[in-house]
Formats: structure tokens, sequence, C-alpha cells
């Protein structure tokens, strides 16, 4: 046998359903044939626990992306759905932010241009480096390292964040240098364990903002972080459903959805009462105990 040749083929099946199909084919001086594999298919439980998952963990500096990396090793599934799955189910984590937020969206428009500041940086540096990123830190190890590094880092500003007074009254009042630097900060967490909330929130209290207006700038730049990941991400992983793939799909999205929305007023509590530094334990903890698992 001269060479084997692994090969990923996709093919669309009765017309209308696209299945995902790992083939090899062996080709040699005396021998040629092919050996179809099946792929570890996503079931209905799979798809709550990556809801539940994804609700608990998107807007928490603990990273969503991370433990939904951890969560499909764990329960062993892949594929191209799998993957898409995960993206299309932020959009429900994202709707809780809106409805929990839709006063503060409508009480002021200056909020907007803030946004809008901060997100240019996220913007450019994930257009121009989508394909690198995904290419090279897409992987179990990259998010362990990131978790305990990014608990350290939080159990460190704990203590920069306790009693401290604002220098801004509100956050309109915030500068745009201030937002731009903030949204220039959320850049690093396009590094999969790093957690965007958690970027965000140190942004936030490294220019000048205490703890509440970080956290509230972070729910609120998540909106059109998270619309616009999301929507590249699709665009560039088409793809037809089944319909048993849509069922799972709109489980996931509400699910996410109600897990979202309590896991944000848990969370603003639990800062309010605590701090940082239990998540910055939690991350370091979870983190080590990843590696350890990926290792052995």
């Amino acid at each position: 046998m001269d060479q084997i040749d692994w090969i990923l083929a996709n093919e669309i099946l009765s017309g209308e359903r696209r299945k995902k199909r790992n083939t090899i084919f062996v080709s040699g001086i005396s021998f040629q044939g092919t050996l179809t594999l099946t792929s570890n298919r996503m079931t209905t439980f799979d798809s709550i626990i990556l809801a539940i998952v994804e609700g608990l963990t998107e807007f928490l500096p603990i990273s969503s992306t991370g433990h939904m990396i951890m969560a499909s090793n764990v329960l062993k599934i892949s594929g191209e759905f799998v993957n898409t799955f995960e993206i299309a189910i932020q959009l429900g984590a994202i709707l809780a932010i809106v409805l929990l937020y839709a006063k503060r969206f409508l009480q002021s428009f200056t909020i907007y241009f803030k946004l809008g500041i901060a997100f240019i940086p996220t913007g450019i540096v994930g257009i121009l480096a989508y394909k690198t990123i995904k290419m090279y830190l897409f992987n179990p190890y990259v998010v362990g390292v990131a978790l305990v590094i990014g608990g350290i880092v939080l159990v460190l500003i704990d203590k920069k964040v306790v009693a401290r007074e604002s220098k801004t009254l509100d956050l309109e009042s915030i500068s745009y240098k201030n937002s731009f630097l903030i949204g220039l900060i959320q850049c690093i967490s396009m590094i999969p364990g790093v957690s965007r909330a958690a970027a965000t929130i140190i942004g936030g209290v490294f220019n000048g903002l205490d703890k509440k207006q970080a956290m509230e700038f972070s729910f609120l730049l998540a909106v059109p972080t998270m619309f616009a990941a999301t929507g590249y991400e699709l665009i560039k992983t088409p793809i037809t459903f089944s319909a048993e793939e849509y069922q799972l799909l709109a489980i996931g999205l509400i699910v996410a959805f109600i897990t979202a929305w309590f896991a944000v007023k848990v969370f603003i509590r639990l800062v309010e009462n605590y701090g940082f530094k239990y998540f910055g334990y939690y991350r370091i903890a979870i983190g080590l105990l990843f590696l350890l698992f990926i290792r052995f």
C-alpha cells in the first residue's frame, strides 16, 4: 500500500438534506477501497446541555467559547452542524440582554455612539484575523491555558475595584477614547478561553468604571459584538438543515435565552456582593481540570 488519503466528503442526499460523511479513500498498487465512518450526531439531550452552558457562561467572565469547546469534548460530539449550532444559539442569549436592558437602550441615543466606537477595534481585528484565529487557536489546550491566565487576572483586578469610586458619572459620560480602549481590550477575547465579558469588564475597570458600570457596559457592548460575530460566522458557514436539526436549534435558542436571563440577574448580585475573585478562582480550577482531562 503506497498511500492513504483522508478526505472529508459532504454529499447532498435526497435533494434536500445535507449530511456530513467521513470517507477514507485507500489507494495502492494492489488494493483500492472505500470505508465510510459515522460521525457523532447531536441528540436533544446534547442540545439542551450546550444551550445551558451557552446561556450560563456567555455574559459571565468565564469564557462561553471555552466552556462550549469543553462541553463538546466531554459529550464527544462534533461536526458541521454542531459548530453551526454553537454559533446560532448565541442569538438566544443576545435576546435576553436586549429585553433585560430594553429601557436602557431607549434611554439615550448617546450610548449607541459609545458602543459603536468600542466595537470598531473588534470588527476590524475580527475580519482580518478570523481565519488565523480559527485555524490555530480553537483547540482545547489554548482554552485551558487561557482560562487559568484569565482567572489569575480576575483575582488580581478584584482588589483594584473593591470599594472604588467611578471616575465616570454614568455610561453616557464615558469618553470616546475610553470606549475605544475598552473595545481594543475586547479584541483579546477572540482567543478562546479568554472571555469577552472578562476582557470588557477588565477594560472598563482600567478605564475608570466601577464594577457595576463595567458589567453594564460589557452587557450592552455584547449586543453589537455578538450580533456581528454570529452573523459573520453563519454567513461563512452556510448549511442546509433537516427538520430534526431545526428542532434542535429551536430548543437551543429557547434554553439559551432562559438560562442567560437568569444568569445575568444572578451575576449582577454576585459581583455586587462578592466581587470578581470567585469567578477567577473558578476559571483557574476548571482550566487546570480541563487540561488534565485532555492530557489523560
